[in-house]
């Protein structure tokens, strides 16, 4: 069963625009930060970006002024868009989710399977 859904990568020029969207599984009823990871070929895997429940946003420096990360706590959605991608955004992208089942006593790490994201010169 899929806990997490992702779902707009593909393939895009230099100075270009993607958005990216991931849904978290109905099983999953409370959620404290959703965000967006992403591994390079030959790189470690980095913090993109994450928003908390309380709407607070967090960016890594590469991509300040150029991501916005926005969520939908109705829909259980966390949403990336994209700006101005450079050749090194090039990536796949992993969606994270902290978040609690009904039945659970606490937060459990929740990681999406990746989406590829593409930017040519």
């Amino acid at each position: 069963q899929v806990q997490l859904v992702e779902s707009g990568g593909g393939l895009v020029q230099a100075g270009g625009s993607l958005r990216l969207s991931c849904a978290a599984s109905r099983s999953i009823f409370s959620i404290n930060v959703m965000g967006w990871y992403r591994q390079a070929p030959g790189k470690q895997r980095e913090l993109v970006a994450t928003v908390t429940s309380g709407g607070s946003t967090n960016y890594a420096d590469s991509v300040k002024g150029r991501f916005t990360i926005s969520r939908d706590n109705v829909k259980k959605m966390v949403i990336l868009e994209m700006d101005s991608l450079k050749p090194e955004d090039t990536a796949v992208y992993y969606c994270y989710v902290r978040g609690m089942k009904y039945y659970s006593g606490g937060y459990d790490d929740y990681w999406g399977q990746g989406t590829q994201v593409t930017v040519s010169s």
